[in-house]
């Protein structure tokens, strides 16, 4: 089907962009991302056209790279403003260059024409840089799998009852509850409402053992894959108002067809300089994603992955619905119309 040009994709933290740059292959292509001297980020294709050797092994001269293969060097804009051996620039000697802006502390590239990139389509993360009042927790995985199966585990929230036992334990809270999915023009909501049950293990401690509550998990997705999840809970019949909301990021890049960038972040409102909770956060989530949930999608995806290079797709292979999966259902078709109106404009 390839890929969403006309989008926003994270293409990582912020302060992964230091002074060396960051490399990283982003649907299909290898890209290198550097600050300039002003502090902005820009990326560049990640291949000289002179022998194709990667940028990010040269060196910078000012807001210049370098190739560190024969000495070409490239302006911001991806132009070549220094040939070495020559006066004359040769033709064709530009690298495609890639408009980055920063926001909530995350780089986002635009993959379609840059002079068409539009920042008002970045979704809103806002909650996660750190403030006087919260504190935020952020990680990174690299998952052997197409982006799309990592989207349908996060609109599919039924799997925690089954996959994360070790960690979020659903304690059958799901089975307690109902399932929603909305579309408010490009953005689809996947929510489930489990109104009077224990506390589940994000309440523990904030609430007695034999209390009742309501418990929400709501999930928002943008195309291509930027998904922000609401985790709540309030006292029962007391009104979503009086309980509290656990704000995740979970965003996914697509590196190529068959591996996938996981970025996610976790923020709290309470012990904001303790260490040992930043530490046991991480801890479980490290353990809820790589040890739980990639092993699952990974070996999910491996079972369908050589007919799909065969020139299947995923609805060929005629994917049973159990209704709780329809959330994931509908984003693929929603990006699937997104990408046909895309290549019907060019």
């Amino acid at each position: 089907m390839g890929f969403l040009r006309n989008a926003w994709y994270m293409a990582g933290w912020a302060d992964e962009i230091g002074e060396s740059g960051l490399a990283r292959r982003i649907i299909g292509q290898p890209l290198f991302l550097y600050r300039l001297e002003d502090g902005s980020v820009t990326a560049l294709l990640d291949r000289c056209p002179h022998r194709f050797a990667p940028l990010s092994r040269g060196t910078r001269n000012g807001d210049q790279v370098v190739c560190g293969y024969h000495g070409l060097g490239f302006a911001s804009d991806g132009r070549c403003v220094h040939n070495p051996f020559a006066d004359r620039i040769p033709a064709r000697s530009s690298v495609r260059s890639f408009t980055v802006h920063e926001r909530d502390g995350i780089a986002w590239l635009w993959a379609g024409d840059r002079h068409e990139a539009d920042v008002a389509l970045i979704p809103d993360f806002g909650f996660i840089p750190d403030t006087p009042h919260s504190r935020t927790v952020r990680g990174y995985t690299l998952m052997q799998a197409n982006y799309e199966y990592g989207t349908d585990n996060l609109l599919d929230l039924s799997h925690i009852e089954f996959v994360h036992k070790g960690t979020f334990a659903g304690q059958g809270v799901i089975f307690a509850g109902e399932h929603s999915v909305q579309v408010e023009g490009a953005t689809l909501h996947s929510n489930w409402w489990m109104p009077a049950i224990a506390p589940p293990s994000v309440a523990q401690g904030a609430f007695p053992p034999d209390a009742k509550v309501d418990h929400w998990l709501d999930m928002r997705w943008n195309a291509p894959a930027s998904m922000r999840l609401n985790v709540g809970v309030a006292p029962l019949g007391a009104g979503r108002e009086a309980g509290f909301v656990v704000p995740q990021a979970h965003i996914l890049t697509p590196a190529d067809r068959h591996t996938t960038h996981y970025f996610w972040s976790s923020t709290r409102f309470s012990d904001l300089d303790n260490v040992e909770v930043d530490a046991m956060l991480l801890a479980m989530f490290g353990e809820a994603f790589d040890i739980e949930d990639k092993p699952m999608i990974e070996a999910a995806y491996a079972n369908v992955r050589d007919n799909l290079e065969a020139g299947g797709d995923f609805w060929k292979e005629k994917p049973l619905s159990l209704g709780i999966d329809q959330g994931g259902a509908r984003a693929r078709r929603m990006l699937e119309s997104m990408i046909a109106a895309e290549r019907a404009a060019a």
